[in-house]
């Protein structure tokens, strides 16, 4: 629930910072995540209505980016909702995000035991060591041998 409220805030702010210029990192951002998980808006495209982009643009049309990919003639109007991505961005950000924090977590526990393996095996071979008769002390009588 804590990274769904962080992504949930982060979005907010980039999609209120949309201007729908190339150059804008957010815009860019914005248009590429819309286009590579094929979502429109932050719950579902009507989000667009409430953004500053919108309001300014007056044109009752959403980014081409939440246009679906198939279709070649598409102009992002709200006039046909049926040419755009139904679902929002902000789930399938969180799913992918939870998809790589699963990514890390098995790398860490891997790399956990391959430590405790390494551990392991150096506290066999010291009790071995230890009971080997031909094993002798490097230290006798306080002085180095």
């Amino acid at each position: 629930s804590q990274v769904e409220d962080e992504v949930d805030h982060s979005i907010r702010k980039v999609y209120n910072g949309y201007n729908g210029t190339n150059p804008d990192a957010a815009s860019r951002a914005i248009d590429y995540v819309q286009r590579q998980l094929r979502c429109c808006g932050i719950h579902n495209y009507s989000d667009w209505e409430n953004t500053v982009w919108f309001k300014q643009t007056k044109n009752n049309s959403v980014p081409l980016s939440c246009c679906k990919a198939a279709l070649s003639n598409c102009t992002g109007s709200l006039t046909h909702p049926m040419d755009l991505y139904s679902e929002g961005c902000e789930a399938l950000v969180v799913k992918k995000l939870q998809e790589i924090m699963m990514y890390v977590i098995w790398a860490a526990l891997a790399f956990a035991a391959i430590q405790l393996l390494g551990m392991l095996c150096a506290c066999v071979v010291l009790c071995r060591r230890s009971r080997d008769p031909a094993y002798e002390l490097l230290i006798t009588g306080g002085t180095y041998a």
